[in-house]
C-alpha cells in the first residue's frame, strides 16, 4: 500500500508536483470531492491524507468489534505509521536542522482525558508515551529529556537516533544549499542570515520542499466506535529541518487535536504554528457545538487563520478533518491537495480531496 511518504518526499526525481500528487492520489485511491458530509456512520474513523487508509484500516479491525473503543483504534492506527518509514512520522522521519528527528504527540479520549509529549527523541512509538503518560500521571504534556526519561521507565526501548536512509539522504541535500554548520562557524552563518534580512537565528525550514510539496505532514485519527464515544491522536516528526527545538501544533491539545465527547472532534494538518494562533481544532468543535457541520466547521477555521494575513496565507498549508456525534465527517483546507482518509465499514475505505480556500 502506498503511504504519503511516496508523495511526499525531498528529491524532486522520484516525486510528482502537488498537481501531480493529486492526479495520482485521485486515480490510484479513487479520491471523490463529496459534495455533503455522510450522516449514521457508528462506528467511524478518519484521518488526514491518502496514508491515512492504511491507518485506518488498523483502527478499523478494534473498530469492527462491539467491544472495540475508539482510544485503542486511534492508538493502533497511530502506532502503524510509527512503525513505518514516513517522511514526516515516525523515527524515519526529516530530521530537525541539527540531524537530529525530534517526535510530537498527542492522544485524548471521551472523558477530555488527554497526554503529550514533544521534542522526543529516540521513542518509536510517541503515541503510545503520550498514552501511558495520560493514565499514570496527573500531567498532560512532558517535553525533551524529561519525555524520554518518562518513557524508558515505562518500558519503552531506547532506538539508536541514527537517521533512515532516505532521512540522511535528504538532510544531506539540504545541508547543500543551507550550508549550516550546527557548530563550527555558526558566527558566519549567522552573519549570513542577517545581510538576508532574517535576523541571526537562520536558516529555517523552507516552506516548500524542491518539488513544490509543503513542507510538513502529520497523521492526524480521529474516530468513534459503536457507543458512539470519540477519541482522537495525532503523531508527527514535525517540519523537516525545523530549528532545533521547535515544535508545532500537533501535541498540543486544542490545536492539533481536540475531542469533546457531547459535540464531536477534529484534528490538523499542515503548518501548525497557523493552527496555535486560532486554537484551530477547539474552534472546529466550538463550531460544530453551535449547529455547523463538520465541513462548515472546518471551513470557517481556515477563514479565520486566512484572514489574519491573506497574503502570507498563500505561502502555506493547513487543513481541518473533524467528525460529529451523529457521524458526519467533512475537511477544508487552504490550498488544494489536502486528502484525507474515510472509513466506516468493511469496504477498505474512501479518499477524499477536501474543498479548499484558494481554488
Amino acid at each position: 500500500m502506498p503511504t504519503r511518504r511516496h508523495f511526499l518526499h525531498f528529491s524532486a526525481l522520484t516525486l510528482p508536483t502537488l498537481s501531480g500528487f493529486k492526479s495520482y492520489a485521485n486515480s490510484l485511491f479513487n479520491v471523490q470531492t463529496p459534495k455533503y458530509t455522510e450522516g449514521g456512520n457508528k462506528p467511524i474513523v478518519v484521518s488526514t491524507w491518502d496514508s491515512g487508509l492504511p491507518v485506518n484500516k488498523v483502527a478499523w479491525k478494534v473498530l469492527r468489534e462491539a467491544s472495540g473503543r475508539a482510544l485503542d483504534a486511534v492508538e493502533a492506527g497511530a502506532n502503524s505509521i510509527e512503525d513505518t518509514l514516513n517522511c514526516c512520522v515516525g523515527l524515519g522521519g526529516n530530521p530537525d536542522r541539527d540531524g537530529r528527528v525530534t517526535l510530537d504527540a498527542c492522544i485524548m479520549d471521551e472523558k477530555a482525558n488527554c497526554g503529550s509529549v514533544a521534542f522526543l527523541e529516540r521513542i518509536k512509538h510517541p503515541i503510545s508515551v503520550a498514552r501511558k503518560l495520560m493514565e499514570t500521571t496527573p500531567h498532560v504534556m512532558l517535553v525533551g529529556e524529561g519525555a524520554q526519561k518518562f518513557a524508558v521507565a515505562n518500558g519503552f526501548a531506547l532506538e539508536s537516533g541514527k537517521l533512515s536512509d532516505d532521512a540522511e539522504k535528504n538532510y544531506k541535500k539540504w545541508l547543500e544549499k543551507s550550508e549550516y554548520k550546527p557548530i563550527i562557524n555558526i558566527e558566519q552563518q549567522q552573519i549570513k542570515a542577517k545581510k538576508k534580512g532574517k535576523g541571526g537565528n537562520g536558516p529555517f525550514a523552507p516552506n516548500y520542499f524542491e518539488d513544490g510539496t509543503f513542507n510538513h505532514d502529520t497523521m492526524g485519527t480521529i474516530a468513534m466506535d459503536a457507543s458512539g464515544n470519540l477519541s482522537g491522536a495525532c503523531t508527527t516528526s514535525g517540519m523537516g529541518f525545523k530549528m532545533r527545538g521547535r515544535v508545532g501544533d500537533s501535541p498540543i491539545i486544542g490545536a492539533g487535536l481536540f475531542v469533546d465527547n457531547e459535540v464531536g472532534a477534529a484534528t490538523s494538518s499542515g503548518q501548525g504554528e497557523e493552527v496555535i494562533r486560532v486554537c484551530g481544532t477547539h474552534l472546529v468543535v466550538e463550531m460544530m457545538r453551535m449547529g455547523k457541520t463538520p465541513l462548515e466547521a472546518c471551513q470557517i477555521a481556515i477563514e479565520r487563520i486566512v484572514k489574519i494575513n491573506p497574503i502570507k496565507a498563500k505561502d502555506f498549508q493547513v487543513g481541518f478533518i473533524a467528525i460529529n456525534k451523529a457521524g458526519e465527517y467533512g475537511a477544508f483546507s487552504i490550498h488544494k491537495g489536502f486528502s484525507y482518509s474515510v472509513t466506516h465499514s468493511d469496504d477498505g475505505g474512501k479518499v477524499f480531496m477536501a474543498e479548499s480556500y484558494f481554488k
